[in-house]
């Protein structure tokens, strides 16, 4: 079922006599986000539009963001599916979105998916990311680092990929942790936070004789 549900996304987002092999993207994207975007992937490579379809997509999700009315548009459930096709057809239009793009919009209107708009935005590009060599990695510390600070960590992050791969790298700020960092790199993931090695040791010594 799920398979047959990819292959009509796929041809959905065909614009031609394509091929109908699915190319597969340099890293697989899991859940109904990850399937659209990685027919999307699949479109868009075939028409050598990769890089043009990202930049409308991360455009549209910046405007979702910031227009309200849009916004409301896309996620209102009373609206029809129909409607929601044919005025996101237009403001494609309007704005000059490629055809992979437009028919993405489209597709999600169609079978009541805008919800996972941004999602499917997220998730084309994480894989748009992988498709350039670079490695997502997402720091947590408990204070906002300065300059110098970052530009050490990602010099030891950039030890741990590959002599070809690129570090994306994001830092948020989150007190709670107290101290130390939260680090995700890949698939990997190191918790040395102060407020973990605390609810550890608070284990440790409440743990009954």
């Amino acid at each position: 079922m799920a398979s047959n549900k990819l292959s009509m996304v796929v041809r959905s987002f065909s614009t031609g006599s394509v091929a109908n092999q699915l190319v597969k993207p340099p890293i697989q994207v899991f859940g109904i986000n990850g399937r659209y975007a990685t027919a999307l992937y699949s479109a868009a490579t075939k028409q050598k539009t990769l890089e043009t379809v990202e930049k409308d997509l991360v455009k549209f999700q910046s405007t979702v963001k910031t227009d309200a009315k849009l916004r409301e548009f896309i996620l209102n459930p009373t609206i029809k599916r129909s409607l929601k096709s044919s005025a996101l057809k237009s403001v494609a239009s309007k704005i000059s979105l490629n055809p992979q793009s437009s028919n993405l919009l489209q597709t999600l209107a169609e079978n009541g998916r805008l919800k996972n708009l941004d999602g499917v935005i997220n998730a084309f590009k994480t894989i748009m990311s992988a498709h350039r060599g670079e490695v997502t990695c997402e720091v947590i510390t408990a204070r906002q680092l300065d300059a110098a600070q970052k530009q050490k960590l990602e010099g030891v992050l950039k030890s741990f990929v590959k002599s070809n791969e690129s570090i994306h790298l994001t830092v948020k700020v989150d007190p709670s942790i107290i101290g130390g960092m939260i680090v995700s790199i890949g698939d990997r993931y190191a918790d040395m936070s102060v407020a973990t090695k605390i609810k550890k040791y608070t284990q440790v010594i409440s743990f009954p004789v």
